[in-house]
């Protein structure tokens, strides 16, 4: 979908992470993952809130970290199945978007770990344009820590100067991105951090995206809620379908693209259930 529209929404959710809060409870983050019972329930919630919406969202988009499990140890497999069967639920109309956390391929991702990602959810980087807008996705790992896989890195960075080449030429309304690690979290030059990407690369990124007239970049990975902006650039972090780890509740972010801007707002999952979308975003999908 080239051209633009009219006014449409999607929305972002992060972190279902399948075995965390057993886990975090526990105290041992990397073998207490054996059970993910709460998890699941969490899982259905979105999806109800979501199947029930009106209008239909264009897409359903998951911000990494699908299970705790990291590649190779002894749950994953069967968080990823779970998790498969509660996403099965989803609207028939509703595309599901995934991107790769860290979990997902590992902190330090090999060649057969992200394979192995692929294999089961798909591509971890690609682009898709929606009503003239036209979306990102990237494999964030390969900016955190490619030492295991330079060559993959090197890869996704020729690809993404393409594809910025792409939606130059082709005018489109916004460029969005998604990706599991946030560029930074409340400030561009805040320091490196498990939650940020480290200063020498994400300077490098934002640049790129900011020259690119990238309108906003949306994440997960720390589990509640931040944000900043660097020269006109939104960043925007969401918290966890999944476990908490500061005040937030479990929820999912709407986001609402118009012809001038893109607004959001962060619901938690029992909101969004009950009400649905609050009058105000409703109101700017009504206008043509």
């Amino acid at each position: 979908e080239y051209q633009w529209k009219g006014p449409f929404y999607f929305i972002q959710g992060a972190d279902p992470q399948f075995g965390l809060m057993k886990a975090w409870t526990h105290g041992d983050t990397n073998n207490g993952d054996d059970e993910w019972g709460e998890e699941i329930k969490l899982a259905e919630q979105a999806v109800q809130a979501v199947n029930k919406l009106n209008p239909k969202p264009k897409f359903f988009v998951l911000c990494g970290d699908l299970v705790h499990g990291m590649p190779g140890t002894r749950w994953k497999k069967n968080q990823e199945q779970d998790l498969k069967d509660v996403l099965k639920n989803t609207d028939q109309d509703i595309p599901l978007v995934f991107v790769s956390g860290n979990h997902d391929i590992g902190n330090t991702p090999t060649r057969e770990t992200i394979d192995d990602y692929c294999k089961n959810w798909g591509d971890d980087y690609f682009s898709f344009w929606v009503g003239g807008v036209f979306f990102l996705v990237l494999n964030s790992q390969l900016y955190f820590d490619s030492s295991k896989c330079p060559e993959l890195r090197k890869a996704q960075d020729a690809w993404l100067d393409e594809q910025l080449a792409v939606a130059a030429n082709q005018k489109c309304k916004h460029i969005i991105v998604f990706q599991h690690i946030p560029l930074f979290l409340s400030k561009p030059d805040e320091d490196d951090d498990y939650f940020n990407l480290d200063k020498s690369v994400r300077q490098e990124i934002m640049e790129k995206f900011h020259k690119a007239g990238i309108r906003a970049v949306f994440s997960g990975h720390y589990h509640r809620n931040a944000g900043g902006s660097y020269k006109g650039l939104e960043m925007v972090v969401s918290s966890a379908i999944g476990c908490q780890l500061g005040q937030d509740t479990h929820g999912l972010r709407v986001v609402v693209v118009t012809e001038e801007k893109v607004v959001h707002r962060y619901y938690s999952l029992t909101e969004l259930g009950s009400h649905g979308i609050e009058k105000e975003l409703l109101d700017m999908l009504a206008k043509q």
